[in-house]
């Protein structure tokens, strides 16, 4: 029986090590990639009145400007930023234009409380959800942004 589970765990150990290698090779091209995807996306919706889920939320948190035209460009600057993304030699760019939004998307988080908690400050609303789950696209950033140097490629192990 030790035998049997030596070899059990060779194998498994053999094929640990082939799935690990894939995702190293494969995990920051792939994270870039749908990053870049989900900015399009998040962004081309803006484009059209009602398609995008965080029209009324943007509508209620930028009080200041007029929705009507903010929402658009909104709506381009995340299109930038997903394209950027998705041509390795723009990351720079798209990085920088991400990291300048980002602040705005935490803003309902301050200005609109009551929209974002249920119970203050751990009971999260589905926006409160919403905009929480920019520290994912802001950490996803972050690795990629790490390979914006020549000398540190997105295939390369770390």
């Amino acid at each position: 029986m030790p035998k049997l589970i030596q070899s059990l765990r060779r194998s498994f150990d053999q094929i640990d090590r082939v799935i690990a290698g894939w995702m190293r090779e494969n995990g920051t091209r792939l994270l870039r990639i749908s990053l870049g995807i989900i900015f399009v996306w998040f962004g081309a919706l803006k484009f059209f009145d009602g398609m995008s889920p965080a029209e009324s939320l943007v509508r209620r948190t930028v009080y200041w400007m007029d929705p009507d035209l903010f929402i658009p460009i909104l709506g381009g600057w995340e299109v930038l930023i997903g394209l950027g993304l998705l041509y390795r030699p723009a990351i720079r760019a798209a990085i920088f234009l991400l990291f300048a939004q980002m602040p705005g998307t935490l803003l309902p988080l301050f200005l609109l409380p009551e929209v974002c908690f249920t119970i203050m400050p751990v009971g999260l609303t589905l926006e409160g959800q919403y905009i929480i789950k920019n520290l994912v696209l802001i950490s996803a950033a972050l690795v990629v942004g790490g390979t914006v140097r020549s000398d540190i490629r997105e295939s390369r192990p770390a």
